[in-house]
């Protein structure tokens, strides 16, 4: 999936995370910011970076504000991103699909 204007999704509230995603080039370029940097910083990493793989992002800029979100928000939010990010309607949404 190609990355085609900017987009973001989510919000800076408590238990929430705001994902911005813009066309990039030479793969994925990641800037992560959170509230539970410490103890569990590697794995929103990881969760974003599975995620943009299993949508078939190879290039973006992505930045990722979280506030304690749980893992599934943070799939959801890049997941909306991503999709806003490429014009795609709710019509033409693989909801439940692309990311597992």
């Amino acid at each position: 999936m190609e990355i085609l204007k900017p987009a973001m999704a989510g919000t800076l509230e408590s238990s929430d995370a705001q994902v911005m995603v813009e066309p990039g080039e030479d793969g994925i370029e990641l800037t992560l910011e959170s509230s539970v940097m410490n103890q569990y910083g590697r794995q929103i990493k990881a969760t974003v970076l599975e995620t943009l793989e299993r949508l078939g992002v190879e290039n973006a800029r992505v930045a990722v504000v979280d506030k304690g979100a749980l893992d599934c928000t943070i799939k959801a939010r890049v997941e909306c991103a991503v999709f806003r990010s490429c014009g795609k309607s709710s019509a033409d949404i693989p909801w439940g699909g692309a990311v597992r």
